[in-house]
């Protein structure tokens, strides 16, 4: 009986698949840090506008935590626009390719589930591109815990615009290579911003969502290692998906015969003011 036990205790504590490739998908970043922060898109001086908007005070001068800071693309414009910003990433790798390209910036290790910060000691709590990661049950109630009253926490997430044809195009590609469900993809990847708390108890949150539209032009060699940064595609690792971005590049190619790629985004934010 005792043996019995044990195993069914092991069975029953064992991860889900699912729980399992999220995880392998959140540590797949360390291993690809240098080429995340050389072809990752950053945002627009508008959203920035927007976060102020939202948070109905500035930048300049406010205390601030980036949390899931990975390389520091966030970081560094909100240290531009005057925020006293703290970095805090959980990655390891992420961490080492944020101090060597930005030494005179702050940086810790932490999560949103657990942030190294001290009660009502931010004025603006952020996460760029990292909300997903965490928990909401446990990280809205850590940014309850650390804002100050009538602090900001603004979540955002670069989209890709579907509405433009050849976006639309390559995500069906990507959506047949990865085995993902169409409609399911939308529903996942659309309206984030609506969907970020989740279930999570969000009282003492007044909770606002903007989107930000803007496009950047980049060589199509730079787009397709953006698209290879991504999750679905580290885990997979370079040797299985080499042939999907060979017929990707010749796909882009005839649609930018000149090499130049215009990739189109719409950030979805949400800001939510803390009573």
């Amino acid at each position: 009986m005792t043996a019995s036990r044990s195993s069914s205790t092991a069975s029953s504590s064992a991860p889900r698949p699912e729980a399992a490739l999220h995880a392998a998908r959140a540590r797949s970043f360390d291993s690809a840090a240098a080429r995340y922060a050389a072809n990752r898109p950053s945002y627009p001086p508008a959203l920035l506008d927007a976060v102020e908007e939202g948070a109905g005070r500035a930048l300049s001068g406010a205390r601030a935590a980036d949390v899931g800071a990975g390389t520091g693309i966030s970081t560094v414009l909100l240290h531009d626009r005057g925020a006293d910003v703290l970095a805090v990433e959980p990655g390891p790798g992420m961490a080492a390719e944020f101090r060597r390209a930005h030494p005179s910036l702050r940086i810790v290790r932490g999560s949103g589930e657990a942030l190294p910060l001290a009660d009502a000691s931010v004025d603006f709590l952020t996460y760029a591109q990292s909300w997903h990661w965490t928990d909401p049950n446990r990280s809205v109630p850590e940014a309850l815990r650390v804002l100050r009253p009538g602090g900001a926490l603004a979540l955002w997430w670069n989209t890709e615009a579907l509405d433009v044809p050849w976006i639309e195009a390559a995500a069906r590609r990507t959506e047949r290579f990865l085995g993902l469900d169409p409609a399911a993809e939308r529903s996942r990847t659309g309206g984030r911003a609506d969907r970020a708390l989740g279930t999570a108890p969000a009282g003492g949150l007044d909770v606002e969502c903007r989107r930000v539209r803007w496009s950047r032009r980049v060589p199509v060699d730079t787009h397709l290692a953006n698209t290879a940064s991504h999750s679905a595609f580290l885990v997979l690792g370079e040797e299985a998906t080499a042939g999907f971005f060979a017929e990707e590049r010749e796909h882009l190619l005839r649609t930018f015969p000149d090499g130049v790629v215009e990739e189109t985004y719409v950030v979805e934010l949400l800001v939510a003011i803390r009573a």
